[in-house]
């Protein structure tokens, strides 16, 4: 059963950056979709970003296009989201999810995934 650890998390000020990182315990490639989602306080999970394995093709959520950047390092079963212009509404958990067969348009619209992390905390706030 695949693992997934997201780290990297914190509280940080509206306007900066932060790098999330999700570990897997096995091959990435193994996988279709890797994404990242993240919940608000009573808010739904949504899908944030989503990467496809088999040639890095990439989807962003309308909230966060332009601003986020999702990627990959097969030598390392890792993928990042890097988050720049943080704002208070990006305050959540972030979760990291695999899916074996999918599309990442629809694994990311959907929320979809196979195995999920934990999750890592950010906030935005002054």
């Amino acid at each position: 059963q695949l693992q997934l650890v997201e780290s990297g998390g914190g509280l940080v000020q509206p306007g900066r950056s932060l790098i999330l990182s999700c570990e897997a315990s096995g091959l990435l490639l193994d996988y279709a979709g890797i994404g990242w989602f993240r919940q608000a306080p009573g808010k739904e999970r949504e899908g944030v970003s989503c990467i496809r394995s088999s040639d890095g093709g990439t989807y962003y959520s309308d909230s966060v296009k332009g601003r986020f950047t999702i990627s990959r390092d097969n030598a390392k079963n890792t993928v990042y989201l890097q988050m720049h212009s943080l704002q208070p509404e990006d305050t959540a958990v972030y979760y990291c999810a695999a899916r074996r067969v999918t599309t990442i348009q629809a694994m990311c619209d959907l929320s979809r995934g196979d195995y999920w992390g934990k999750g890592t905390r950010v906030t935005v706030s002054s």
